[in-house]
């Protein structure tokens, strides 16, 4: 045995130091969760959002708090991401609560803290978190440091919980549906393999271990939702064995104009936003990465340089979108190419779409997106690669096109319509007509169905 000199080897320096470094992170969490206490506990509102009405009507109701009559109790909406983020799934979310409070349901949203303050009129439960600087502005929720939440989610009187993500937020809704005895849903959005295969490049091993958890999860589902048929083979894939049930997603542009004005305001689009008569003015909305097909977006308007005249308007943000910025300009078409960055002001999101004549989307990592039936409310075709999950929903040239992910055949596709412009008025009539339900209409058949879930889990669990 070799005798201590007095002086620590490589391992027992590297040791003492891991020790060190472990009791300063214990100490600084200790720290954080004391502040987070003091947040959850109300000294800070953007932790815990209740507006005075609200307040007010628990008050006048006489609705403790701790516990309410379920035919009072608030109905979990369950998510990882809210604004200031704004995709598919946050408008999702944010229209399933406007819907519900509407027709007298009182909805309660959990997600991850944020340090933009929201302005809403229904409670909002966040939670600790930390960025995900590689997906900015996306935030990782860290439930397990935030102790209040618990708490909280045991004494909100919820009737059912329903959440739109596996991950943090999947976790507190099951915590919350077994705690209380109440439903759980879950609806299944999105390819989280792929996403978790970009995030996790370097360590391959965790993307097995991440996806074993949103298994669990789904499998902790009483109910399980996928919003279009095609994407049952996803979860499947996935390894759940489960019943799904197809529930749409709505759109709410649908309503915003009639049919006979929209004619008349994608000709005003064109002409406030400089489109010239005789370019096809082209457009993609949503999130800036790889997985989107971006790049092929960029690769077909290349070819089309020079022979087909166009203009090109990128809408969103993401990890991607300065790689993209600097491959336009290696393609030299930046000055046919516009990178607008997000737009959350639907109105003027609105006017994008309509000024569009084709709305490129050569996704493979889409479920379901509801950027297409966006641009089909302003009767403006998308073009997807066929046989993708999102091309369920489109009949090749009746409501939409669908190609191969080449840019030369996109690029040729393009081309043959630019020269058929009556196509692409047909066939923007036509998605509008088909792809276009309103989230009104959406979540009254969600509302049926919470109340049918209930009944029927109140009936089973009676007498357990």
């Amino acid at each position: 045995m070799k005798a201590y000199s007095g002086r620590p080897c490589c391992g027992q320096a590297l040791a003492f130091s891991l020790l060190i470094s472990y009791f300063a992170f214990l100490i600084s969490m200790i720290a954080k969760v004391a502040k987070i206490s003091n947040i959850v506990s109300g000294q800070a509102e953007n932790y815990f959002v209740m507006p005075n009405d609200w307040i007010n009507f628990v008050v006048e109701m006489g609705i403790d708090t701790a516990y309410a009559g379920r035919q009072w109790a608030l109905t979990g909406i369950f998510n990882d991401s809210f604004p200031p983020i704004y995709d598919g799934v946050t408008l999702t979310v944010m229209n399933y609560v406007r819907v519900l409070a509407q027709h007298g349901h009182l909805p309660c949203v959990v997600t991850p803290w944020n340090p933009e303050k929201i302005e809403v009129d229904y409670p909002v439960l966040k939670y600790f978190s930390l960025p995900i600087h590689s997906r900015r502005p996306y935030r990782y929720g860290y439930p397990k440091l935030d102790p209040c939440i618990w708490r909280r989610l045991r004494k909100t009187p919820f009737r059912l919980v329903h959440s739109h993500s596996p991950f943090s937020a999947g976790r507190l809704a099951v915590y919350a549906a077994r705690k209380q005895r109440i439903p759980l849903v879950g609806t299944f959005h999105s390819k989280y393999k792929s996403d978790l295969q970009h995030s996790f490049r370097w360590t391959p091993w965790m993307v097995g271990i991440i996806m074993k958890r949103i298994l669990a999860f789904f499998n902790a589902c009483d109910h399980v939702w996928i919003p279009q048929g095609a994407v049952e083979s996803t979860i499947r894939e996935y390894g759940f064995g489960g019943k799904v049930t197809v529930v749409e997603n709505g759109n709410d542009l649908a309503s915003k104009y009639s049919d006979d004005e929209i004619p008349r305001l994608k000709a005003e689009a064109r002409k406030k936003y400089g489109i010239p008569d005789d370019a096809v003015s082209l457009l993609f909305v949503g999130q800036h990465i790889r997985e989107k097909g971006i790049k092929v977006i960029a690769d077909t308007l290349h070819r089309l340089d020079g022979k087909t005249p166009f203009v090109m308007n990128f809408i969103g943000t993401g990890y991607a979108l300065d790689d993209l910025r600097q491959y336009i300009r290696s393609l030299g078409i930046e000055d046919k190419v516009f990178i607008h960055g997000g737009i959350t002001d639907r109105d003027e999101l609105c006017l994008r779409y309509a000024a569009a004549d084709l709305f490129l989307f050569p996704s493979l990592y889409d479920n379901a997106p509801l950027v297409v039936k966006e641009a089909a409310a302003m009767q403006t075709p998308s073009i997807l690669v066929e046989g993708s999950t999102a091309s369920e929903i489109i009949r090749d040239g009746y409501n939409g096109f669908l190609t191969s992910r080449s840019p030369a055949e996109y690029a040729d596709l393009i081309t043959s319509l630019h020269d058929n412009r009556d196509r692409i008025t047909r066939t923007g009539r036509n998605a509008r007509k088909t792809l276009t339900r309103t989230w009104d209409d959406v979540v009254q058949e969600v509302m049926t169905r919470y109340d049918e879930i209930i009944a029927r889990y109140n009936v089973e669990h009676r007498n357990r």
